[in-house]
């Protein structure tokens, strides 16, 4: 992992130790971890920190002691660093594991992409749902741009092609699809910061939050096949 992120080093690799600790055996890993916290930054309004502190540490600070107030402080540095880091529209440096142990192993997106996601499915109101998607309208501008964005962390989590195989549509194969998972690695990063200024930008120009319920998503699936997310890679993930 290359630690060169929102913390210095020493206290980045302090973090990536008490989420491993016995004392949080439900936490997160650090990858994972940041991924989830990208998501609650962004959105129609941020995840509550105590909502947020909760689910990566997987209990509340004060049920893990001294080891759960620490994490918890740290993680709070954490989610500072990467507010303003997103907030610059500069392409975000991921904290990512290898695949392997070997030295030339490559990074494994998998967590950090899954981290993400569960932290757009935790957000009070349905993303696509804000931005007024609806089966019967066509989709705006907005919804387009961020279904674009999102492509990436579905595409690599493999919920993408899972969808389009079940919906019996074509997918990529061998070389095709090597050079589009290798595009998506490419463009993850500046595409999540593209998605945290994407909800700034929506927060200020006077947005009202609705107070409908939570539904299912009605954008356009990202997997390509042409159907809506819930009709799609929603449907095969839920």
């Amino acid at each position: 992992m290359s630690i060169q992120a929102q913390l210095p080093d020493q206290q980045l690799l302090r973090l990536e130790e008490l989420l491993a600790d016995p004392a949080l055996p439900e936490a997160m890993r650090l990858d994972e971890s940041q991924g989830y916290l990208c998501a609650a930054l962004a959105g129609p309004q941020p995840i509550p920190e105590s909502q947020w502190l909760e689910e990566v540490l997987g209990c509340p600070e004060e049920a893990a002691g001294d080891v759960g107030r620490e994490a918890a402080a740290l993680l709070r540095l954490l989610a500072r660093g990467l507010e303003a880091d997103l907030a610059s529209g500069k392409p975000l440096l991921l904290l990512l594991y290898p695949v392997s142990e070997d030295d030339d192993a490559a990074s494994d997106y998998v967590p950090w992409c899954e981290g993400y996601l569960l932290g757009v499915d935790a957000a009070s109101e349905d993303w696509f749902d804000f931005l007024g998607a609806n089966d019967d309208q066509e989709d705006s501008d907005e919804i387009a741009y961020l279904d674009e964005q999102l492509f990436p962390l579905y595409l690599l989590t493999g919920d993408a092609e899972g969808a389009a195989r079940e919906a019996g549509e074509d997918w990529p194969t061998g070389e095709e699809l090597e050079e589009l998972r290798n595009e998506c690695e490419d463009s993850l990063p500046q595409a999540v910061s593209n998605i945290h200024r994407f909800w700034l930008a929506q927060r200020g120009v006077g947005t009202i939050r609705r107070q409908t319920p939570k539904v299912g998503r009605n954008d356009p699936c990202p997997c390509g096949s042409g159907r809506k997310y819930k009709r799609c890679c929603g449907a095969a993930t839920s």
